[in-house]
């Protein structure tokens, strides 16, 4: 990992948000006093600072699930299906925040992840707006500084050995790894990611590329080495893999959160509602019994194409 990459995603990290962003971050650390670590805020609104109105999206790492939960079932469905996902209120916002130990989010966001959920998140940009300590902040740094290189390296395979753009390289990155989950978002989603911010993809570029060994940045330019055919198939074959999977964990975690996630129902609606412009309506008998409208709702939301 070059130092440059560590320095960028250490100052990105420390970059000011809205004050009320922080007195949720520490609300939410505040209800695990024994566990917490550290709290990063990602997302769409940390994109457009619109707060009111949306769910915030919150990160909360732990030092571990036992500490965070005591005994609790919640800790054996963190560890085996990471992460759980809670709502939470604060002062007039709402927000949700998945819960990971600093050990799986440091495995999650690095190239040995089997899944992309953690690293495709991570490789965009965050803030720290809470941790225990030093020794936790500078562990939120580590983990996230594998997170871009884990995700362009994941995205070489797919592009041609000619591709001047950095950017086009972020935009199949970010492509890819939206098509791996189930998602409400309209096609184009990823690309205008990266194109609401195309100078931090550039700054990124050059130290992301070079610490996943795939050539440089020249002069603005994209610079790759050349991949072998087998390299190729050998990629595709994985995408392929990582689109089944993670499906598969997207709906695994839906129905998990049923669970955990009070309200849960209504705000699945909500965001389908708002990405796909479907009119949904949650009936009382699926509030009563979220497990099941889960279940029942996700064939017809795949059919209808309000999710894929």
């Amino acid at each position: 990992m070059t130092e440059t990459l560590r320095e960028l995603v250490a100052a990105e990290l420390a970059e000011p948000v809205d004050g009320r962003v922080e007195a949720m971050a520490a609300a939410i650390a505040a209800l695990y006093p024994r566990a917490a670590r550290a709290v990063l805020f990602y997302g769409s609104c940390l994109r457009s600072t619109e707060l009111k109105g949306q769910m915030l999206d919150f990160y909360l790492i732990v030092s571990d699930y036992r500490a965070a939960y005591g005994k609790s079932w919640m800790a054996a469905a963190n560890r085996l299906i990471p992460p759980n996902v809670f709502p939470f209120e604060h002062h007039g916002l709402a927000a949700k925040y998945a819960v990971l130990s600093e050990a799986d989010f440091h495995r999650l966001c690095g190239r040995e992840a089997e899944t992309i959920s953690v690293w495709a998140r991570f490789s965009q940009p965050s803030r720290l707006v809470w941790s225990a300590d030093e020794a936790a902040r500078e562990k939120a740094v580590a983990a996230i500084a594998q997170a871009a290189p884990t995700a362009l390296q994941a995205a070489r395979p797919m592009v041609p050995d000619a591709l001047d753009d950095p950017l086009e390289l972020w935009r199949t990155a970010l492509a890819l790894t939206y098509g791996a989950e189930l998602r409400a978002e309209r096609h184009g989603r990823s690309a205008s990611v990266v194109d609401s911010d195309p100078d931090r993809y550039r700054r990124f570029s050059g130290p992301a590329v070079e610490a996943a060994g795939l050539g440089s940045v020249e002069q603005g330019k994209l610079v790759l080495k050349p991949l072998a055919r087998a390299e190729r198939l050998r990629g595709e074959r994985e995408w392929r893999k990582r689109r089944r999977k993670g499906k598969a964990l997207s709906a695994l975690r839906l129905v998990k959160a049923s669970g955990t996630f009070a309200g849960g129902i209504d705000y699945l609606a909500w965001k389908i509602n708002r990405h796909a412009g479907t009119q949904i309506r949650i009936a009382p008998w699926q509030r009563r019994w979220p497990l099941l409208a889960a279940i029942t709702l996700l064939p017809r939301l795949l059919k209808r194409g309000a999710v894929r």
